[in-house]
């Protein structure tokens, strides 16, 4: 009589997700041909668990959306939502496909959002939200926490100001709860068509604050610095790794009949950048490094004369009064404190050999 083949058990995408919050890792890849990973401190680490093959990533993919969903991925190849599994934990998803099947990845988002202070942002950062009008930008790559230090700097204004507070995102991430201020939630796709459309009805909607999950176009960027300008305060998102290559960035978007204008807008509506990045801890978890420019006269003027690349000297001036720091200063901080390594401090670094001579001299 033969060997019977023991049947493999489906993995359910629920326990597994809820497993993986349990190791307090960030991130969940299921690629066709291996095991489910995990990120823990930007590292993946496969689970003990069989190899993946395409069937099964695929039913474990639809399992957690709509036929609405189902049709746009199949359409399109890319599929981004973010969703709530009571009981286990909010996620956001990315849906895509290989030359083997489906790739999935989903990032974990705390329920809870910290606070400013649980968050360890610096105490500027209170000060900073106050403002009536202007545009703060908080930046850096995918991963480096972008969202939960907005979601933190909202939270406080929550806390503590009456404020109606309109963010719209691709797709939304952190679930506020009114407190003291009221929320308005957009999600791109389905609560609105795009980022540039909410914001051209945004301003018909009376906001005192208003969230942009990420400005990636001239159209998106325009209407930012519109609303920054005439009453509202903006918070908004790019991917640039340092304070003045943001400033770059935007002009950039603009044609070079538009840039004088845009440039002359930043100057007079720009409150801050903070230039984020997570580095490994010493010891296990991640640490934020934040590159911190604040707007005044002096960077304000730099940014209309086209001379952005003295606003980095320029950060470094009287710091004790203007509340700016460079990453450099921070990565140094860090290894002082024994919070980061070197290896890490310079692997992370905008100026590596600015950063290097300083650490040689520690």
């Amino acid at each position: 009589m033969s060997d019977e083949v023991e049947e493999k058990k489906p993995i359910d995408i629920k326990k597994l997700l809820k497993s993986v919050l349990a190791f307090k890792s960030s991130d969940l890849h299921l690629v066709v041909g291996s095991e489910p990973q995990i990120r823990i401190d930007k590292e993946l680490r496969p689970l003990n668990l069989p190899v993946l093959n395409a069937q099964e990533i695929e039913e474990m993919a639809y399992s957690l959306i709509e036929d609405k969903q189902k049709k746009e991925f199949e359409e399109h190849n890319e599929l981004d939502f973010s969703f709530q599994l009571e009981g286990i934990g909010r996620f956001r998803a990315n849906y895509y496909r290989t030359i083997y099947g489906i790739g999935c990845a989903f990032r974990m988002i705390p329920i809870d959002i910290p606070t400013l202070d649980e968050y360890g942002n610096p105490p500027i950062f209170k000060e900073l939200i106050k403002r009536e009008k202007g545009l703060i930008l908080v930046t850096g790559p995918t991963g480096s926490g972008k969202s939960t230090t907005l979601a933190s700097m909202l939270h406080e204004i929550n806390l503590t100001e009456r404020r109606h507070i309109i963010t719209v995102e691709d797709p939304v991430e952190f679930v506020h709860k009114n407190i003291k201020s009221l929320f308005s939630q957009r999600d791109v796709g389905n609560s609105t068509a795009s980022f540039a459309t909410a914001l051209k009805f945004a301003l018909r909607q009376d906001p005192d604050i208003i969230l942009i999950g990420e400005m990636r176009d001239a159209e998106t960027i325009g209407a930012a610095l519109t609303a920054a300008e005439t009453g509202h305060l903006v918070f908004g998102t790019l991917h640039t790794n340092s304070a003045p290559s943001t400033i770059n960035r935007i002009i950039d978007v603009f044609s070079g009949q538009e840039q004088a204008q845009v440039r002359a807008q930043l100057a007079s509506s720009l409150i801050a950048v903070v230039a984020q990045s997570l580095i490994p801890k010493i010891g296990g978890g991640k640490v934020a490094s934040q590159e911190i420019l604040i707007t005044n006269p002096a960077i304000s003027n730099l940014i209309r004369e086209d001379k952005v690349h003295q606003l980095y000297s320029q950060m470094q001036l009287n710091q004790t009064e203007t509340s700016m720091t460079t990453q450099t200063q921070q990565l140094i901080d860090l290894v002082q404190r024994k919070k980061i390594s070197k290896e890490n401090a310079l692997k992370n670094s905008n100026r590596p050999e600015e950063l290097k001579k300083l650490i040689d001299n520690l």
